[in-house]
């Protein structure tokens, strides 16, 4: 990158704009009434050195009077220009975060793979709050400093242009210097937030993986890895601060270098009758000039790591493509699915995770898929609610496309319950009716099927108690029964069960699986499991290795052929 894209500013204008336009006019004219008081202390010098001190010359009253009338007046604007600044970047934060969300709610589910949490939420919360706080708080300081530069410009060349053309001298070093390192800090800005997504991502790895590392001793190589990514880190912390501290030592220079020939050129001047007041207030005004000029070069370094922070919402809310469907909603299904010659590859150099599977599910049928890990049952349960897209073939559910399908029409049909259980920081009840309207008898009989009241029973406040983060205080099988909970509660004419059953104890195993078998009536039920002894009772069973089915049949059926299932089912029941 060759410079700072300020077509990032232009982006970010409807967010901070629109609604906020009122509070930017009141930021704008208090800055301007705060900036353009500046020349006036100055300006006080002159009459102060050139008459206070002689007899009569200045009523001593004036003298504390003008003072703390100019610094309530600049006091007073520059608390409204801060207020409307707050209100400005919380407003806009409030649209910006809100768009980002809702692009994380209807992105395709590529966008998950590609990304790990950690980025995103950083990008979220985090990165867009500081990069939007850098931002409008710097073009503020931008407009305030540049006002005050000008005024304080003005003032001098009324004092003595022949003196102020020195000042202008310094205005193109300074805008070279500014220009340059800006540029270098931005690639830098970009870097660190790369760098610091990824060390983020190492802790939160070894936060899950807490027993994993301790059981194999792997805490000196996670340590080592965490010290590697902190190190690149802090190069480029101090990357960073080379950059900015370069830029205050050089504009300083070049002050220097032009307050000495003013300093030269008036006591030469003074010969031919510059007065000492005047001369006072040219070089008071002049040494005002070097805070807002440090002020402005050192905005680059604010503005870069703005704009590289925004740079991240920008690429998740326009360069990420939000999911499609059809128009096609005609209210519950009857639960036919038809997979057609169906072909997914995720990458395109490695072997397809379904190769051109055809299979038919009867309405009302329940239907088991087997066979080794990596054989592609998950795959084929994900087709279903366009979790993931086919790469040929067709997927349909009552004789229609998927595709063609509104979205959340075809997912009303569907409810899962994964291995991979996820609970909100809510209370049982909405955990299990996900925002769904509550019946409660109806909530009491899903809890009941689900082998959950008694648990239920024990806690304070019964289905009213919040679960806390992803629920991680009740057990593995409490979890999963709240997650068969929340499928039967949805009533879906679909089932996909996951491993539904994998957590459970002997005891809860048979008394979900009866409640199961009452509820999964009239319902296509897909069931993936491993534990083949589940599955026994199901109408169909289609066993599939790498990628292709390699048999179906009932359980009885595929026993009697002594194929890859028998191979299985005598290796469970340690007959192999």
């Amino acid at each position: 990158m060759k410079g700072i894209d300020f077509r990032a500013v232009r982006w970010l204008a409807p967010y901070f704009g629109g609604a906020s336009r009122r509070y930017w006019a009141v930021a704008a004219l208090a800055t301007v009434v705060s900036s353009a008081l500046e020349p006036l202390v100055p300006a006080l010098m002159k009459p102060l050195l050139d008459r206070g001190f002689k007899p009569g010359g200045i009523e001593l009253w004036m003298v504390p009077a003008s003072l703390l009338l100019l610094f309530a007046v600049r006091g007073a604007a520059g608390f409204i220009a801060d207020l409307a600044l707050a209100r400005i970047t919380q407003d806009g934060l409030l649209a910006l975060r809100q768009a980002m969300f809702s692009r994380l709610l209807d992105a395709r589910l590529s966008l998950f793979a590609q990304q790990n949490a950690t980025a995103l939420s950083n990008t979220v919360v985090f990165e867009v709050q500081n990069g939007a706080q850098l931002l409008v708080n710097s073009v503020m300081a931008l407009v305030k400093d540049s006002i005050a530069l000008l005024a304080l410009l003005v003032y001098l060349v009324y004092l003595n242009w022949q003196l102020t053309l020195i000042v202008f001298a310094i205005v193109p070093g300074v805008a070279w210097i500014m220009r340059t390192l800006s540029r270098r800090l931005y690639r830098i800005a970009r870097s660190t937030q790369a760098a610091t997504n990824d060390l983020a991502y190492v802790v939160e790895e070894n936060v899950l993986a807490a027993r994993v590392v301790r059981l194999h001793g792997s805490q000196p190589a996670q340590a080592a890895r965490f010290a590697g990514l902190s190190g690149g880190l802090r190069r480029l912390a101090m990357k960073s601060a080379v950059a900015s501290a370069a830029i205050t030592p050089l504009t300083h220079m070049l002050a220097a270098a032009a307050l000495s020939a003013v300093i030269v050129i008036a006591l030469w001047q003074s010969r031919s009758g510059i007065t000492v007041g005047t001369f006072a207030a040219f070089i008071t005004a002049m040494l005002m000039l070097i805070a807002p000029i440090k002020r402005l070069s050192e905005a680059a370094s604010p503005i870069a790591r703005g704009l590289a922070a925004v740079q991240r919402a920008i690429d998740l809310i326009e360069h990420t493509p939000a999911e499609s469907g059809g128009q096609y909603a005609p209210g519950r299904a009857r639960g036919l699915i038809e997979l057609r010659n169906v072909s997914v590859r995720y990458r395109g150099d490695a072997a397809p995770a379904l190769d051109r599977v055809s299979l038919r599910l009867e309405p009302g049928h329940t239907v088991a898929l087997v066979g080794p890990s990596g054989s592609g049952k998950t795959t084929l349960a994900n087709l279903l609610p366009r979790f993931v897209a086919p790469d040929g073939g067709q997927v349909l559910l009552d004789g229609h496309d998927v595709a063609d399908w509104q979205l959340q029409a075809l997912r009303d049909q569907f409810a899962l319950v994964s291995q991979d259980v996820v609970m909100f920081n809510v209370s049982l009840a909405a955990n299990i009716t996900m925002d769904a309207p509550v019946n409660r008898e109806r909530l009491e009989r899903v809890v009941a099927a689900a082998n959950l009241a008694d648990l239920v029973a024990t806690l304070p406040q019964g289905l009213d108690t919040v679960t806390g983060h992803n629920a991680t205080e009740l057990s593995g099988g409490q979890r999963q029964r709240l997650a068969i909970a929340r499928a039967l509660y949805k009533d879906a004419p679909v089932l996909i069960l996951d491993e539904a059953t994998s957590a459970l104890d002997a005891a809860s195993e048979r008394l979900v699986q009866e409640a199961l078998q009452r509820l999964m009536a009239n319902r296509t039920t897909l069931v993936i499991a491993h534990r083949l002894s589940t599955i026994e009772h199901a109408h169909q069973v289609v066993v599939l290795e790498a990628g292709r089915v390699a048999e179906t049949g009932s359980h009885g059926e595929l026993l009697a052929r002594g194929g890859l299932y028998a191979h299985l089912h005598a290796l469970q029941q340690g007959k192999a």
